[in-house]
C-alpha cells in the first residue's frame, strides 16, 4: 500500500464536516453532515461489490462474503467526532477498513470467513452524551429505552434524530444474533497520546484500556442581581462549580490519574446576574477500577463541602462507566506476535472495548506525531497510515483464512 493510494481515498472523505479557521470537524450523529459521512462510506463499500446493511441500531456494515455465516472477522470503527475534533480519530480505522479488502483481494487472499467493515455510531457521545451508545445498544451495555430518552443540547431526541433518518426507534436494542456471528474484531485508530513517536515505531498493538466514567455535577444556587446583591448575601452555583474544576485537577495529580471538566451549562447565562443553576460534566481515567472510584468520590466529597460553604446545593450523575479492558485473547496475541509492534495501554475508550466483553478483540494504534487527539492537531502521516493498512491487512489476512 503506498501513502499516494492511502492519500486519494483519505481526501474523498476529508473535506466533510471541516469547520472554521482551525480546520477541525463537527461530524455528529445523525446530522446531515453525519449522513453526508454514512453516503460516503456506503458507496464506497457498493464501488468495492461488499453487501451494505443497517443493522437495527444504525451501525453500519459492508460485508464480503456471506453474512449470515459465523465466525466473521470484523475491522472498522467509527465517523463521528467531538466538535472541533481531529480528522483520524475514528475515520482512520475505516478508510483502512476499506483498503484492507482491497489488498486482500491484490493479495488473491480467499476468506472462509466473512469479512465486514463496520461503523459505529455515536461513539464519541457528542451528541447525546453517551459514548460508543451504536455497540452499547448492540451488546446489550445500554437500556434503549434510555437511550431513545437522549436529547442533545438543542432538545432533540435520539428516537426523533433517527426516525428523520429512516430508522424505526422501536427496534433499538440489543443484537445477540449479529454479536453471535463475530469470530472477532479488530479496529486500528490513531494513537492519542505520543508514546510511538517516542519509540520511532509507526504502529502499536494495544494492551489495555484504563477504566473510564463519565459524570454529570449539577449545581443549584439562587439567582440574583450582579450589581445589587452584597457578596456575603450570594449563593452563587458558580462559585462551587469553579472550586469543583480546581479540586478536580488537584486530585487527579495526587491520585496520578486523569480527570477533565470539559463542559459547562450555565443558567441563565447572562453577565449582569448571578447564576440559578449550573451543570458541569466531569470525564474521569484511571489505570484501575478502584483508583477511579477513589478519585471520582474525592471529587465530590470536596464539591459537596464548597457548596456548604457557599449555601448551595450539587448532586452528582455518572452517566457512563466503563471498567478496565483488557486485550488479552488470541487475536491481541496474535497481533502482538505476528506485527511485531510495541505493545502499549490507552486511557482513551473505543468501540473495541465494548466489544471485547463478546467477541475476541484487538487495537492497533497508528502514530500521530503530535501526540494531539479530540483537536484540530491531531495527526498521522499518509506513510504511517499505509504501513497501518499493511499491518491491518497481514492480521485479517491470518484471520479470515
Amino acid at each position: 500500500m503506498s501513502a499516494e493510494r492511502f492519500a486519494a481515498l483519505w481526501e474523498s472523505l476529508s473535506p466533510v464536516g471541516r469547520v472554521g479557521e482551525d480546520g477541525g470537524y463537527v461530524r455528529h450523529s445523525w446530522t446531515d453532515t453525519d449522513l453526508v459521512c454514512r453516503e460516503w462510506f456506503i458507496e464506497e463499500a457498493l464501488d468495492r461489490d461488499l453487501e451494505v446493511e443497517i443493522d437495527r441500531n444504525g451501525n453500519l456494515w459492508a460485508w464480503w462474503g456471506e453474512p449470515e455465516q459465523e465466525g466473521a472477522i470484523v475491522t472498522g470503527s467509527h465517523l463521528d467526532s467531538v466538535p472541533h475534533g481531529g480528522a483520524y480519530d475514528g475515520p482512520l480505522g475505516v478508510v483502512s477498513g476499506l483498503l484492507a479488502i482491497d489488498r486482500l483481494r491484490e493479495r488473491g487472499v480467499k476468506p472462509v470467513r466473512p469479512v465486514a467493515v463496520a461503523v459505529f455510531t455515536e461513539e464519541e457521545g457528542a451528541r447525546f452524551g453517551v459514548p460508543c451508545l451504536g455497540s452499547r445498544l448492540m451488546t446489550g451495555a445500554f437500556d434503549p429505552a434510555k437511550a431513545l430518552r437522549l436529547r442533545d443540547r438543542e432538545g432533540a431526541s435520539l428516537a426523533d434524530a433517527i426516525g428523520r433518518a429512516g430508522l424505526d426507534p422501536d427496534r433499538l436494542g440489543p443484537d445477540p444474533e449479529r454479536l453471535a456471528r463475530i469470530g472477532a474484531f479488530v479496529e486500528l485508530h490513531v494513537e492519542q497520546g505520543r508514546a510511538l513517536d517516542h519509540l520511532n515505531a509507526p504502529i502499536g498493538v494495544a494492551s489495555a484500556i484504563w477504566p473510564h466514567g463519565r459524570y454529570r455535577f449539577d449545581f443549584t444556587g439562587e439567582g440574583n442581581h450582579a450589581g445589587t446583591t452584597r457578596m456575603s448575601d450570594r449563593h452563587d452555583p458558580m462559585l462551587t462549580l469553579a472550586y469543583t474544576v480546581l479540586a478536580t485537577d488537584e486530585v487527579a495529580r495526587i491520585h496520578g490519574a486523569h480527570a477533565t471538566v470539559g463542559r459547562v451549562d450555565v443558567a441563565p447565562n447572562a453577565t449582569n446576574a448571578i447564576a440559578a443553576r449550573a451543570s458541569a460534566w466531569l470525564d474521569a481515567r484511571a489505570a484501575d477500577g478502584e483508583t477511579l472510584q477513589k478519585l471520582v468520590e474525592s471529587i465530590h466529597h470536596r464539591s459537596e463541602e464548597r457548596a456548604r460553604r457557599d449555601g448551595t446545593h450539587v448532586t452528582m450523575t455518572a452517566e457512563s462507566v466503563t471498567g478496565e479492558v483488557g486485550f488479552a485473547g488470541d487475536v491481541s496475541r496474535l497481533a502482538a506476535l505476528e506485527l511485531q509492534a510495541p505493545v502499549l495501554p490507552t486511557g482513551a475508550g473505543h468501540d473495541a472495548g465494548v466489544l471485547s466483553a463478546h467477541v475476541d478483540t484487538a487495537m492497533l494504534f497508528v502514530r500521530n506525531p503530535t501526540g494531539i487527539s479530540h483537536a484540530p492537531q491531531e495527526s498521522a502521516s499518509d506513510a504511517d497510515c499505509a504501513v497501518g493498512v499493511e499491518k491491518l491487512t497481514d492480521l485479517l489476512a491470518r484471520l479470515c483464512q
